[in-house]
């Protein structure tokens, strides 16, 4: 055969593989009751970004009641050779840091990008957490040694509302203070805001949104929280009875349940939103470094029988029976290509079911992995 002929069809071979590999399949490992949902990323999601923008480290990722997504990230995160661009004179055209806040659509599109120092606020040193309330607005924190404050803007980056000071903490049980604030959401019914305090806390903390008031706050097990180091994490002795740092991530379900990611002791903590506790799960509790359990959403269908566990450690989602804790499906891979992950940090699901996450470490990305099962 002529070698011309030969180099074309190693050619086609190759563009055939690339363009099957596009839809990539997450092919779960079934461990319990099969049937569990699958996933197919999308690795469009999102669109390449504007104005040479290039992407931090994807601190937090959420989904707003239009179904838009919104990311925090850390421009301080990108490394010497992403910043050629914004030298003097540009030493190459790679690259611009992005915005802190980038909302997309479904789509992938870029609707709205903001965020940073301003005005009449303390922007947090290390970004982390992004919830989008009820009535559109975007609360951020962040947990830099001394980001101790939540604030609140508008779908347009209007400051409206900051709860908490830069530099000044409190302790596990301050009424007053928060400590590295990890995640929050909303209740929509009551306008309380329940706080996952954080990287510097070891507690829920309860405030009432609307003015940051303090309402009440809980450690593991619905007990008095405590500042003092609590023993290394070992799957083989009893279970710790205070959380371990950090408190990553805080959600609610439809039935007025509250679910708190004990990341470091691979275990989820739910509670009643008094702060009585009902039940824990535990997921992968042999993982030793950083924990598995890094953030958690609940499912979209009416009785939310399902849990999405970003495990950031093991790099791979967990799919978790609601009810009962049993691991259904666990699915994903260390690796950079579409529907890999490094250190998965955070997840979000839209009301059709489909998941997005968003990557720290060397993982600097959002993804979106579409339900197909």
């Amino acid at each position: 055969m002529p070698r011309h002929t030969v180099t074309a069809l190693i050619v086609l071979v190759a563009s055939g593989f690339l363009l099957g590999s596009c839809k990539q399949m997450s092919e779960p490992r079934v461990v319990g009751t099969p049937g569990a949902p699958r996933f197919e990323v999308d690795p469009y999601w999102p669109k390449p970004l504007p104005g040479n923008w290039i992407l931090g480290q994807v601190a937090g990722i959420a989904v707003d009641r239009n179904d838009t997504i919104w990311i925090v990230q850390r421009p301080s995160t990108l490394v010497d050779d992403e910043k050629g661009a914004t030298k003097s004179p540009p030493a190459t055209k790679c690259c611009s840091p992005a915005p802190p806040v980038l909302q997309f659509d479904a789509a992938g599109n870029l609707l709205r990008s903001w965020g940073g120092r301003g005005a009449g606020y303390e922007w947090p040193e290390n970004e982390h957490g992004i919830f989008v309330d009820a009535d559109g607005n975007v609360w951020v924190a962040g947990n830099g040694k001394a980001d101790h404050q939540i604030l609140k803007f508008t779908p347009d980056g209007k400051f409206l509302q900051q709860i908490g000071k830069q530099g000044s903490t409190g302790g596990s049980n301050s009424m007053t203070q928060l400590g590295r604030p990890a995640h929050m959401v909303i209740d929509a019914a009551t306008l309380e805001m329940f706080v996952a305090d954080g990287y510097g806390n070891r507690r829920i903390l309860v405030l009432d949104s609307r003015n940051g008031a303090y309402k009440r706050h809980w450690g593991a097990y619905g007990s008095v929280p405590s500042d003092e180091k609590p023993p290394a994490y070992d799957p083989a002795k009893p279970l710790l009875r205070q959380f371990g740092s950090p408190v990553h991530c805080v959600r609610l379900s439809r039935d007025g349940l509250v679910y708190v990611c004990d990341r470091e002791n691979d275990r989820i903590q739910v509670f009643e939103q008094s702060g009585k506790f009902v039940k824990e799960f535990r997921v992968e509790p042999q993982t030793l470094q950083n924990g598995s359990v890094w953030d958690l959403v609940l499912s979209e269908d009416v009785t939310q029988r399902y849990i999405f566990v970003a495990d950031g450690a093991n790099n791979q989602i967990v799919t978790v029976d609601r009810q009962t804790g049993v691991t259904l499906s666990i699915w994903g891979r260390a690796g950079r290509m579409a529907g890999d992950f490094k250190w998965v940090h955070n997840i979000a699901i839209d009301s059709k079911g489909n998941l997005y996450t968003s990557e720290v470490g060397t993982g600097r990305r959002a993804q979106k992995f579409v339900r197909v099962e």
